[in-house]
This record gives C-alpha cells, sequence and structure tokens, in this order.
C-alpha cells in the first residue's frame, strides 16, 4: 500500500511548518505529500521553498480549500489517502496505525481514530467527541475528526470528490455519502491527530454559517434536516443574540421559537420529537 497526504493551505505560516514536520516524522516509505496553497502571502511560501525535496507544493489562486482537497485528490497516486490541514498535526506513528488495520482488513474502506484538539502551542485540551460507528448517529453529529480519517483511494473512484459548493462542512458531507454509497468504516481506538482550534479558527468564528451549511446540505442529501442540527443552528442564532447567563429563560424560549422555525424553513414541518421537547422547554414553569 502506498499514501498519499493532501494539505490545502492559505496563509498558515504560523502553523504550517509543524503541519509539515508531523508528516515527514511519519517515516513511511514512499509517502507522498501534496500541499495546495491558496497564494499566501504570509510567509508560508517561503517555508514551502525550505521543504522543496520533501514534498510537491504548488502556490496558487484557488477556490477555497475544498477545491485544494480536490487538486490534491486528484494529483496523487497513493491507495490510501489522508487529508490534513495545515493548522492540524499527525501524531507519532498514526500512519503506521492506520496502515496496519487496511493491511489486515481489506474489505474497509475507511479508517477512523481518536483526537485531541489542541491549542496554537500543539498543547492537547480536550479529545475530540469520536464515536464507535453508527450511521444513523452520524446524521445527527459528526464524530469524525477529519485530520485523523484515512480512506482508501478506491472510495474516491466508486463516490467522487468533496462537494465544491461547501465551505464548512465538505468533510462532514463526505463521509455521509460515502457511508450512504456503501463505504465501510473501522473505528481505531488510538490517538492519530491533533486538531487545532482557536479564536481565528474558520469553523469556530462562523457558528451561525455552518450550522446554516449543515442544514442546506442534509436537506440535499438525504432529504431532511436532522432534529439535533436544526437545535444547534438555533441554539448558535440565539447565542449571538442573548446573553444565557442574564437572560436564561429568555434564551431558552428563543431557542426553542428558533428551532421551530428552522423546523419549518428546511424542513417543511416539525417532528413529533421537537414538538414534544419544545413543549417542555418552553411550557416549563
Amino acid at each position: 500500500m502506498t499514501v498519499s497526504i493532501v494539505t490545502p493551505s492559505y496563509n498558515q505560516a504560523r502553523f504550517i511548518e509543524r503541519t509539515l514536520e508531523s508528516v515527514i516524522e511519519q517515516d513511511v516509505p514512499g509517502l507522498e505529500h501534496v500541499v495546495f496553497d491558496g497564494a499566501s502571502t504570509d510567509g508560508t511560501v517561503d517555508i514551502l521553498r525550505r521543504y522543496d525535496h520533501r514534498l510537491f507544493w504548488v502556490s496558487e489562486k484557488d477556490r477555497g480549500q475544498t477545491h485544494a482537497v480536490n487538486k490534491g485528490l486528484h494529483t496523487t497516486k497513493g491507495s490510501i489517502i489522508g487529508w490534513l490541514n495545515s493548522d492540524d498535526i499527525y501524531y507519532p506513528g498514526a500512519v503506521r496505525k492506520v496502515l496496519r488495520v487496511l493491511d489486515e482488513n481489506p474489505d474497509i474502506d475507511v479508517v477512523y481514530g481518536l483526537a485531541d484538539h489542541i491549542d496554537v502551542q500543539d498543547r492537547a485540551f480536550e479529545p475530540y467527541p469520536t464515536e464507535p460507528w453508527d450511521f444513523d448517529r452520524l446524521r445527527d453529529t459528526c464524530f469524525l475528526c477529519q485530520p485523523a480519517v484515512f480512506f482508501r483511494r478506491r472510495v474516491v473512484q466508486r463516490c467522487g470528490m468533496l462537494d465544491e459548493r461547501l465551505t464548512y462542512c465538505m468533510d462532514y458531507e463526505y463521509w455521509l455519502r460515502i457511508a450512504a454509497m456503501g463505504a465501510r468504516f473501522c473505528y481505531l481506538e488510538e490517538k492519530l491527530s491533533g486538531s487545532r482550534l482557536y479564536a481565528e479558527n474558520k469553523t469556530l468564528g462562523s457558528r451561525v454559517k455552518v450550522h446554516a451549511e449543515i442544514n442546506d446540505m442534509q436537506r440535499r442529501l438525504l432529504g431532511r434536516v436532522q432534529d439535533a442540527w436544526l437545535y444547534n443552528y438555533a441554539h448558535a442564532v440565539v447565542e449571538a443574540r442573548v446573553d444565557r447567563s442574564k437572560h436564561p429563560r429568555r434564551f431558552v424560549w428563543e431557542v426553542g421559537v428558533r428551532s421551530l422555525l428552522a423546523a419549518m424553513w428546511w424542513n417543511h414541518g416539525i417532528s413529533n420529537d421537537m414538538r414534544q421537547v419544545t413543549k417542555n422547554w418552553l411550557f416549563k414553569r
């Protein structure tokens, strides 16, 4: 088996060298690492030049992160693919652990492992909430940590590439889509990666947009949005407007109402479960 790691990048000079070193430290023979950078202006290109002998990289205007990953999927040749963002890291030995599982289980298409949320100094401050494989559960929450996921190239050949309409949830959509198309997943209970979480992080800084995009995606892909994501969207909207510590009752009331409105907007109806849950919220004494 051969391994390709795809790294999309844009203005991540602050972190990208640690990302590159974490791939090099995997010490896997023949490992292919490609970086598609979106014409960074912060010194990223200077760092990439120093690694010319260890990876293939391109810096040019692109259509965003999803497009950059797809360029990497199209360019690489490895039979096993990892996708590591330019502010995340692999832990030592991660790739070898994954290869062992895939070698012993030729029917498995995707391996995902444990991961940490890490700070700007690479310090782990909480575990990523991964869970054993359950497709129904995946509809309600994304329990796969993207940098801790590896998949066979046959998945791309069978299911296609990432959806370039998506800005935030392209990974979650991909896991749902390939699972629906029959990909077999394996949960590896070993720490594989650190996913960086900090104030400027794209997803962390755009919570309402993230949840709206997830809802749009689920509507297209699954035919309806799960109640859990409608609640998450409502919570994100209200949290931006209402101080829960100062107005707890108003906060709960607005989340309940906003959840019902979200259900009508995306699902054109309200599930019986949501009716009961929001009734309990709104009229609890």
